[in-house]
């Protein structure tokens, strides 16, 4: 295992649904215009392999004397980054609209938050920014060249005792929630549920943020609430469950055996 193997396996979903895409869209063109982040992680010998398109993060909560210290892993691909924005002008020099801030949001061309993904084929090839397409979706979009990419970005990190857990989330959560905060409350909490115990807190920040009650929000539809906040999906794993929360054991030294885990995922779909 590898982070070149694990960067391999993002490449292929992307050429997989590529060639979906290509057969189909003739049929469906809506499929030009789906698209989603995609972030992957790997524990293998002791290693732990990131691999990450889009915005969603990873964010490992690692404790010494009981005091737990959250450690973002993922690089993300977000227009509201200003790396990434700078990164944006410098492939394109000559678009001065390559990035627009729109309703205080930058976006990619003013249509998409994020800059790399799996997907989105009609800002990435010119063969499906054509018709069928736009007689679906509307105005043409004008483009010489792609303007989103699906390269992934990679991390690794050998696993030691201290490492206790990891969360991944799509940045709904993060929208609402720091890492630090999402690690503390993961650290003080039971495991059984986790996952879903820190979406109800970002939603109840969510309508905080909107001066409404967590009740009231509850209550909106599916189709409304999107205008509210973002789907969130969450996978919290414990990396050694014979622990527990609270300070580690010491003398352990590196964990090279990382089977014993445990997995606690939840998602709320606001569509």
């Amino acid at each position: 295992m590898s982070s070149r193997v694990l960067k391999e396996a993002l490449k292929a979903a992307e050429e997989e649904f590529l060639t979906f895409a290509e057969r189909n869209w003739h049929v469906i063109p809506q499929l030009a215009s789906v698209g989603s982040c995609c972030l992957a992680g790997v524990i293998h010998g002791g290693n732990l392999y990131i691999a990450n398109v889009g915005d969603s993060r990873v964010v490992l909560g690692t404790v010494k004397q009981g005091r737990v210290t959250a450690v973002r892993l993922s690089e993300e691909h977000n227009a509201g980054i200003l790396e990434v924005r700078d990164e944006l002008k410098a492939l394109h020099p000559d678009d001065p609209q390559i990035v627009v801030l729109k309703h205080g949001v930058w976006r990619v061309k003013g249509i998409i938050q994020v800059s790399r993904s799996i997907g989105d084929l009609y800002l990435k090839r010119l063969v499906f920014n054509r018709e069928p397409f736009h007689s679906r979706n509307g105005t043409p979009i004008t483009l010489t060249k792609p303007v989103l990419s699906a390269e992934p970005a990679v991390h690794e990190r050998f696993l030691v005792t201290e490492d206790q857990f990891l969360i991944f989330a799509s940045d709904g959560l993060w929208e609402h929630i720091t890492d630090q905060e999402a690690c503390k409350f993961v650290q003080a909490n039971p495991q059984t549920g986790i996952a879903k115990k820190l979406v109800k807190i970002a939603l109840q920040q969510a309508a905080k943020k909107r001066e409404m009650r967590y009740s009231d929000l509850r209550k909106i539809e599916p189709g409304v609430r999107r205008y509210f906040h973002d789907d969130m999906s969450v996978i919290v794993v414990h990396l050694n469950p014979k622990l527990g929360s609270g300070p580690v054991q010491r003398g352990l030294g590196s964990l090279t055996d990382r089977a014993n885990v445990s997995i606690d995922v939840f998602s709320s779909n606001n569509l």
